[in-house]
């Protein structure tokens, strides 16, 4: 049949037109460059507007040829619209997803207007509209995608509506961009949509004190009351597409829309569970991972508790759960929050003296003390927040049995931190105390106002991965005032603990010999006086095992040689690869064996220095153990663990802030490599999350370490009122207005913070500001106020004239010793027992 044979040349000419770039249906439109066809892919141009090169026989006769196979197209081109802002040629989707040469994607002509994204099959008129996507507020558009531009070799310029998708490409970036603006300048000049849920509570916030009109509106708005079909909205605007879909973790969501919907489908899964704890769990972290669904569950669940068909039925009162563990985690929006209060009230006022006012009661209470979470509540406190009870927290004291303080999911470490210092009578000592995270290998202090939920929440997750599991431990925080602590006291126990650990960890650089004494001694606060049936500690516990592990021989380093390299890499992985194996197991088996010989001889050293410790008290040996420990100059102060990055290689530091100076040591040298008074500090401060910064004036040290929070951010604050923010150049202000570098006027507890102190005196410098006294004693230009260190730490403000020396750490590489001169106007002025 000539039919066929003719469809398949019309189908190779219209392939042939393709390759020498014509469009079909415009063969009079060629490209002539790169800006004219830029500009035609926005507007095409009217015929008599195009100027073409110059004519020749071969472009007449191919001209005419395709007029005479191609039928010409009689309207003429569209006019000029005017409620269009932008219109051109785009495309709707690529083909195989991959771009082609012999295959050109189809183009459609896109008219945007000022309500709507439209497109035709053509720019002629007349021509027809082949769909409509109306822009609201809620629309929304992403921006091009440089991945989906690898993989197709197009620009992607897609835009979410209520019920469609347009995902349109083009080969430009400045024309993708270009219509992203034009389409998003449409978006936010709309007014933003009202849900009918969100008229509603409007409405019952508008006539709550008619009861009449509230029973109306509630009798004829089912989306008000429970309801056992499911959901195909939310009741909340959300917008259209998958912005905010990807949370951090291993968790993936789809659009915030979709979620909604989702998270209703499991609400009503709550009603039959029988353990619904793992699944209020899912919903929390849920919202958690998504915050803007906070408040649709907030809806959801108050929508679910109104008028259910069995108040205070099993599944009503898991409702009514969820809402107790939403109203500890989260804080809802402001309308929210006002209908979830009135939604409280009316249940009470309804159902008095009933399970259900005894939950809207807590909820209610609840919600003022909320500020948000770091975690979602644990299974344990789920449950615990099921039945509204307080949970129990174990804080292990060294030295003391383990205290159990009851808290709730609003507790701070502040709040357990004085509770301790009143409960153990630390109330009237020197020093300051702070609650930890310990582990085996790792320590660190807790911020102030972290909730202790989430600790738990934390540590929980860590105890199924480490032996011995995390534990919180109340110990001493920053510099030691071991001078003033009694013997026979509580504090003193802890002191020693503290120092045994640190002793254990490797913080105290001494002798061996020392360290066998400090043993001894501990065996003899332990056991007192030495008997074979006592009962006896692991030599870890007794003696730092890094000092064992020194004696050991030290691996050979691997051949530096490639071609040793090469051969060793060889013999592993042929014959001689179990027979090296071998090798290897035997050399572990020697060293395991000259580890148990080491600690063996050890042992018997420690034990013959026990034996002559015959008759000594347990008081006495702690105090012989403290004050051994006590020789080393850096005792007392808190140790960092740092890097510092000047020359060729990180050198591994201890940066000690004491209470007279900044020193640095070399671990396991008991001598400092230099001090710096805090005269000479002019500022400091995180330069980024792991690079701390001290300015010394004439020279900057840097510092890499993992504990930039425990450097800059304080522990718990004074509970009688702690140091105002001081601000130190080039860094941000401290949170909570404390100073990590202040040993007395900072970041702890202090417990009688209150009290008149005497004695000595610590000028700490914070930065060099406008004078306040010169040396003559004139006065200047600064202000006369008293410097606010000193009355807001509460300790001596009758006087508030500083010291004739700015600095009195009597240090001889001090160059601020006995020096008057000007005063730092944000300097603390301590005065410190």
């Amino acid at each position: 049949m000539p039919f066929p044979g003719g469809l398949w040349w019309l189908l190779c000419c219209r392939q042939g037109f393709t390759l020498l770039r014509r469009d079909y249906g415009d063969a009079d439109r060629e490209a002539d460059g790169e800006e004219e066809e830029e500009e035609a892919s926005f507007e095409l141009r009217t015929q008599g507007d195009q100027v073409g090169p110059h004519v020749t026989l071969r472009s007449l006769l191919v001209a005419e040829e395709m007029r005479s196979l191609i039928v010409e197209k009689g309207p003429e081109p569209v006019e000029d619209d005017p409620d269009a802002l932008i219109k051109g040629w785009l495309q709707r989707e690529v083909r195989g997803g991959v771009k082609t040469p012999w295959i050109r994607p189809r183009k459609y002509w896109f008219v945007l207007t000022p309500d709507s994204l439209d497109y035709y099959s053509s720019n002629e008129k007349g021509a027809r509209r082949l769909g409509s996507l109306v822009l609201t507020s809620l629309c929304s558009v992403l921006w091009p995608d440089k991945q989906t531009f690898k993989e197709t070799g197009y620009w992607s310029v897609t835009v979410f509506g209520r019920k469609h998708c347009y995902r349109l490409y083009t080969e430009r970036l400045k024309e993708a961009v270009r219509w992203v603006c034009a389409v998003q300048k449409v978006i936010d000049s709309k007014a933003p949509v009202q849900t009918p849920t969100q008229l509603l509570m409007r409405d019952v916030e508008e006539h709550c004190g008619s009861p009449e009109v509230l029973e109306q509106i509630y009798r004829c708005n089912p989306i008000l009351r429970y309801t056992s079909s499911p959901l195909y909205a939310p009741l909340l605007p959300f917008p259209y597409g998958s912005l905010d879909q990807s949370a951090p973790g291993p968790r993936s969501y789809t659009a915030l829309r979709d979620e909604a919907v989702k998270l209703f489908n499991s609400l009503q899964q709550l009603e039959s569970e029988r353990d619904p704890v793992p699944l209020m769990q899912g919903i929390l972290q849920t919202c958690l991972d998504l915050p803007p669904l906070v408040d649709e569950i907030y809806c959801q669940l108050v929508k679910q508790t109104t008028e259910p068909p069995a108040p205070g039925g099993q599944g009503d009162l898991h409702y009514w759960q969820l809402l107790t563990c939403m109203s500890c985690t989260f804080l809802p929006s402001p309308p929210v929050l006002r209908f979830l209060r009135f939604h409280l009230d009316r249940t009470e006022s309804r159902f008095p003296a009933s399970e259900m006012a005894e939950y809207a009661c807590f909820i209610r209470e609840a919600l003022g003390k909320t500020k948000g979470r770091e975690c979602v509540p644990s299974l344990e406190e789920i449950l615990v927040l099921m039945r509204r009870q307080e949970m129990i927290c174990t804080v292990h004291c060294p030295g003391a049995p383990a205290c159990s303080v009851a808290i709730s999911s609003h507790t701070t470490a502040q709040e357990v931190a004085q509770e301790l210092v009143s409960r153990l009578g630390l109330s009237q000592s020197p020093n300051l105390f702070a609650l930890y995270e310990q582990s085996r290998r790792r320590e660190h202090p807790v911020g102030s106002t972290t909730l202790l939920a989430d600790v738990l929440t934390s540590l929980a997750g860590e105890q199924r991965e480490q032996d011995p599991p995390c534990r919180l431990c109340f110990k001493h925080y920053g510099f030691l005032d071991t001078d003033n602590v009694p013997r026979d006291s509580l504090e003193f126990a802890l002191l020693f603990e503290q120092a045994h650990e640190m002793v254990l960890r490797g913080y105290v650089p001494t002798s061996e010999e020392t360290l066998q004494t400090l043993a001894a001694l501990r065996l003899q606060s332990l056991n007192s006086d030495f008997s074979t049936h006592a009962p006896f500690p692991r030599l870890e516990e007794l003696f730092p095992p890094q000092v064992l592990h020194a004696r050991l021989p030290r691996p050979r380093p691997p051949p530096k040689c490639r071609g040793a390299r090469l051969r060793v890499g060889l013999l592993a992985g042929g014959l001689w690869g179990q027979a090296l194996a071998k090798q290897r197991a035997e050399r572990d088996q020697r060293l395991r064996g000259r580890l148990r010989e080491e600690g063996a001889s050890t042992m018997a050293a420690i034990l013959e220095k026990w034996k002559l410790l015959q008759g000594m008290g347990r008081p006495e040996a702690m105090a012989a153990y403290v004050a051994l420990v006590r020789e080393w100059p850096g005792f007392g102060s808190t140790l960092f663990d740092v890097d510092s990055p000047v020359g060729a290689a990180p050198q591994r530091l201890w940066l000690s802030i004491g209470a007279k100076a900044v020193s640095l040591y070399k671990p396991g040298e008991p001598e400092p490599l230099d001090t710096f008074c805090y005269g000479r500090i002019s500022s400091f401060g995180a330069s980024d999350s792991s690079t701390f910064r001290i300015s010394l004036g004439d020279r900057d040290l840097l510092f890499e370490t993992s504990q930039v929070r425990g450097l800059h951010a304080p522990c718990t604050p004074l509970p009688h009122g702690g140091c105002p923010p001081l601000p130190h150049a080039g860094c941000p202000p401290l949170p909570h207005g404390d100073c990590p570098l202040l040993p007395h006027g900072g970041s702890a507890l202090r417990a009688g913070a209150g009290r008149p102190r005497s004695c000595r005196y610590f000028w700490l410098c914070r930065e060099q500001l406008r004078p306040h006294r010169n040396v003559q004693g004139s006065s200047s230009p600064g202000p006369s106020a008293p410097c606010p260190g000193t009355a807001a730490v509460g300790l001596d403000t009758a006087s508030t004239d500083p010291p004739d020396s700015i600095c009195s750490c009597s240090l001889p590489s001090c160059g601020q010793r006995g020096r008057g001169g000007s005063v730092s106007a944000g300097a603390a002025f301590i005065k410190a027992k």
